[in-house]
């Protein structure tokens, strides 16, 4: 039964294709397995296995001949496609032998192509040198006839040729007519030295640049451009020296300076120099590129070193500027004893000028020049560094920087002389907030500044940028503080018990000196910088001159200060007279009744009489002040009223319609002096504003609905304790109240 069982399960295994058995049918290993087996149930147990795998074996044969008629389909088209396959490989044989035909008869095309073209060379090359025997013939021929007809321009493009020719092809053969040729060509050099040396002598200008131009076809480039360069400075010399003779000539016999004109004689000289080098530049090129260029410049410069030096120590000595200086000096340090005033400013501004005009000619014809060697693109790289070297430590630049430092000492001097001038004849000026002295005192150091500038000398700027700094914070500091150190000033300007207009102007005027000042200090800062940006590229001058200039910021901040002080001095002289009005405020009761206030309203009680002092002794100065000037002033005012008539209301007992009193008099108080003055004045009586709200109040806790978070756009300037204090001055608000607010 249990045979039975495991067979019929066995079956099922196999029939779900599920079969697996631990020996493989068919191999000695299975066949030794059944030889072995005596035991009766594992007989038919592997009988079963046998029969399962027959059974599997059935399956995958049956799977397989179910693919069979895919399998005829795909093995027909292979069939199909190998008859393909056969036509293309015959086709392919036949391609291939075509090329490979192709491919030899290629070959032997390109051994017959070259073998042409070596022998196409070959004949060409035997041509050229059959040419090149002709031309050299032809070339001794022409050099011989050129030479004996003085057609020197031929025979020297004929020696070039050959020479040309006969570098080309080396050919022994033609010794004998190379030999002829360098005979030829020393001859012609000769001759061309010769006659352009006696043409250099005559100063015969066409005749040297017929024979400069036969140089370079004879191989002479360099020691044509030292000739015809060595010519050039003879003539600018020349010229030089007799345009310098007649101004030697001229000082000596005129007796008006004016006459001798130094400028013209150094503009001559550097625009003979410019001119040489533009009117000559395609000669200088074609002896020896870019580079002649730059040896023409350099050599020119030699002659502006010597000639041009020559005229700047001529106007030195001509203009007795070390003699001046040292006077000046020595006038500067209290030392001379004979004469009792310096030298004449005006003389000296005509030195300037001179001086000016002297230098920026030098810088502007250095600049030139080195910029035209800077656009030069083929020049060897070590003449630029050589030519800049030679521009910048040559004497006359030397010589100019000598020049300059007595341009330093002029100019320092002419602007002390000119602003203690300016300060000395300073008046009122009609139809002015300022007097004289401001207009004059700043166009001289702005004149001054814009001349130092001009030299393009970093030194000479930081030089005069520091003298003037100086004399702002010295000499006309005091000048400007000078009117503000009177004795009894206050007594002077209400004498009588009534302002006096003269005085009032005058110490108005002061004050508008000092606040416009203030402004021109910036405004000379800003055009000076903006100057030095354009004439100082480097970034270590601009930071010198960066430095300088803060300290015309510390000027300004001086002069604010000095403002400040005189200004406050003038409130203090006016304050007086309105004191009184707001110590009758105390005697005033705000513990009105409907009555009272109905009064109030049509006789005010003191705040219009406030106004009118601040008119009489306020409003008159309008005039003779600068709007900044006056804003300040009334500000100050404003701000000694608000605080005497904070420490009043805080000393008072308060109705409701006290409050409503004292909001009233504080809307009439900005009203009037917000037409008084440009700037806001509300912000000056917050705090008293604040105060009315708060006396205004029905009860003591509406103060919440305007404190804190509720306080909305209003900030408000009272402390808490204050805030308590105000409440405390209303007679109906309960201390208690009061005390338990949360504030």
């Amino acid at each position: 039964m249990a045979v039975t069982q495991r067979s019929e399960a066995d079956a099922a295994e196999a029939a779900s294709g599920n079969f697996s058995s631990s020996l493989q049918f068919g191999t000695a290993e299975a066949l030794e397995h059944v030889r072995k087996l005596t035991d009766v149930g594992a007989m038919t147990r592997f009988l079963h296995e046998c029969i399962a795998y027959q059974r599997a074996l059935d399956l995958d044969l049956e799977t397989l001949l179910s693919q069979r008629s895919d399998l005829d389909r795909q093995l027909s088209n292979l069939q199909k496609s190998a008859d393909v396959l056969e036509i293309v490989k015959a086709e392919s044989s036949d391609m291939l032998s075509n090329v490979s035909s192709t491919s030899a008869l290629a070959d032997q095309v390109s051994a017959k192509v070259r073998h042409l073209d070596l022998a196409q060379s070959r004949v060409q090359d035997t041509l050229l040198r059959i040419d090149a025997i002709v031309d050299r013939s032809n070339c001794l021929d022409g050099v011989h006839k050129s030479l004996l007809a003085e057609d020197f321009e031929s025979a020297a493009s004929y020696i070039q040729t050959f020479l040309q020719i006969d570098s080309k092809f080396k050919d022994s053969s033609a010794t004998d007519q190379r030999e002829q040729l360098l005979s030829s060509k020393k001859q012609l050099e000769g001759i061309a030295k010769k006659r352009l040396s006696t043409a250099v002598d005559q100063r015969d200008h066409p005749t040297i640049l017929r024979f400069i131009k036969l140089f370079k076809p004879l191989d002479l480039e360099e020691e044509g451009l030292q000739v015809y360069v060595s010519y050039l400075k003879k003539v600018i010399s020349t010229r030089s020296r007799m345009e310098f003779e007649q101004l030697v000539e001229l000082m000596e016999q005129s007796n008006n300076t004016s006459q001798v004109n130094f400028v013209a004689c150094l503009t001559n000289l550097f625009k003979d120099i410019v001119l040489a080098i533009e009117e000559n530049n395609e000669i200088l090129r074609n002896l020896c590129g870019e580079d002649g260029i730059v040896y023409a410049i350099c050599e020119l410069q030699e002659e502006c070193d010597s000639r041009g030096s020559n005229i700047l120590k001529k106007f030195t000595e001509y203009r007795k500027l070390s003699k001046l200086t040292s006077e000046i000096n020595s006038y500067q340090s209290n030392l001379l004893s004979v004469r009792a005033e310096g030298p004449d400013p005006r003389e000296i501004e005509l030195y300037l000028e001179e001086i000016l005009s002297l230098t920026q000619l030098g810088e502007d014809y250095t600049e030139y020049m080195l910029s035209k060697i800077r656009s030069l693109t083929s020049v060897d790289p070590e003449l630029g560094p050589q030519a800049t070297k030679a521009f910048r430590s040559g004497n006359f630049s030397k010589v100019s920087q000598d020049t300059t430092g007595y341009y330093v000492i002029l100019e320092g001097f002419f602007m002390v002389e000119n602003l203690r001038k300016a300060i000395q004849i300073d008046e009122h000026v009609h139809d002015s907030l300022t007097t004289s002295m401001v207009d004059d005192v700043f166009y001289v150091l702005q004149s001054c500044c814009r001349r130092a500038i001009s030299t393009s000398n970093i030194n000479s700027v930081i030089a005069v940028l520091s003298s003037a700094v100086s004399l702002l914070g010295g000499e006309y500091s005091e000048a400007l503080q000078q009117k503000m150190r009177e004795p009894n000033l206050g007594a002077k300007l209400f004498l009588g018990g009534v302002g006096v207009q003269k005085t009032g102007t005058e110490i108005a005027t002061a004050l508008n000196n000092l606040d416009v000042s203030s402004e021109y200090v910036l405004k000379l800062r800003h055009e000076i910088e903006e100057q030095c940006i354009e004439a100082f590229p480097a970034p270590a001058d601009r930071e010198r001159v960066k430095s300088c200039l803060s300290e015309l910021n510390e000027m300004n901040s001086s002069f604010k200060k000095t403002l400040n002080v005189g200004m406050d001095q003038l409130v203090g002289t006016v304050t007086p007279r309105i004191r009184p009005v707001l110590d009758s405020v105390a005697t005033i009761s705000y513990e009105l009744s409907e009555a009272e206030y109905a009064d109030n309203e049509l006789n005010d009680p003191w705040v219009q009489r406030l106004l009118h002092a601040v008119e009489i002794n306020v409003a008159w100065l309008q005039p003779a002040m600068t709007p900044s000037n006056y804003d300040t002033f009334v500000h100050l005012v404003i701000d000694f009223i608000v605080k005497r008539l904070e420490v009043i209301m805080m000393q008072k007992r308060f109705s409701q319609l006290g409050g409503l009193q004292l909001d009233r008099d504080a809307r009439m108080l900005v009203s009037h002096f917000s037409s008084m003055t440009q700037r806001t004045v509300r912000d000056k009586f917050s705090r008293l504003t604040q105060m009315a709200t708060i006396l205004n109040l029905e009860k003591v806790s509406e103060i919440l609905d305007f404190w804190g978070e509720n306080s909305g756009p209003m900030t408000w300037r009272l402390t808490p304790a204050e805030v308590r204090r105000v409440l405390g001055l209303r007679v109906d608000f309960k201390p208690e109240a009061i005390a338990a607010l949360k504030l």
